[in-house]
């Protein structure tokens, strides 16, 4: 079992590691909108938010030798079911013809304020 840690995302907070890579998998813990230079948590829209989110996916994700295209399942918190249709076109414009698995979990509130938290699974090159 291999931890993954990079600078390119906000440093866990809590006692987990950004990632965990074992038998050709990375497991991505929750990402949220919290932007590693700046330190600015959840800011902007629920687009903006999702964005950034799966850019923070992303960067873990290659620090694994991983990427989008590799992910296999994804699940999304999100604060207000209402606003599902905007996370799913964001997905749809990032992920584009790929389409991993999903679950999709409606939560009264998040870390920070965020209206969206993502995690991934995904292979390994």
């Amino acid at each position: 079992m291999e931890k993954i840690f990079t600078e390119q995302v906000p440093e866990p907070a809590g006692h987990y590691s950004q990632a965990v890579v074992h038998n050709g998998l990375v497991y991505v813990s929750g990402q949220l909108s919290i932007d590693p230079d700046t330190g600015e948590t959840c800011t902007g829209s629920i687009e903006n938010q999702t964005e950034h989110a799966l850019k923070n996916v992303e960067a873990i994700l290659s620090a694994a030798g991983s990427r989008l295209d590799q992910v296999l399942k994804v699940t999304v918190f999100v604060a207000d079911i209402s606003l599902w249709s905007r996370v799913n076109a964001v997905f749809a414009r990032i992920f584009g013809s790929h389409k991993p698995a999903r679950v999709v979990v409606p939560v009264k509130e998040l870390h920070y304020g965020c209206l969206v938290e993502i995690d991934a699974i995904a292979i390994v090159s």
